[in-house]
């Protein structure tokens, strides 16, 4: 979870450490990183949130992660030319190292 250094309230803290969500804030007068987030969030939404429906948050979170395993070493990324994050950091782990 990513909120803007210091917004985040007592209660939203405690909702994510009792379930199990560790908080990541965004440095502060650094509008890019609250761009990645919204981006991540805007792809979440879009390719697994808005076309799913779920039963349970149980449910909900066992298909957050198959859908983040698929993103990560199924799908092709445009931005990777056409592999997955998965194997960008295996070609990169597989050199030598210097």
């Amino acid at each position: 979870m990513v909120n803007y250094k210091g917004s985040a309230n007592h209660a939203f803290g405690v909702a994510c450490y009792e379930n199990g969500i560790g908080q990541k804030f965004t440095r502060v007068a650094r509008p890019q990183t609250n761009g990645k987030a919204e981006r991540v969030i805007r792809t979440l939404m879009k390719m697994w949130h808005e076309k799913q429906l779920f039963d349970s948050p149980e449910h909900r979170r066992k298909e957050l992660c198959r859908f983040v395993n698929f993103y990560n070493t199924v799908k092709p990324h445009r931005s990777l030319n056409g592999d997955t994050p998965f194997e960008v950091l295996q070609a990169y782990f597989s050199q030598p190292v210097v």
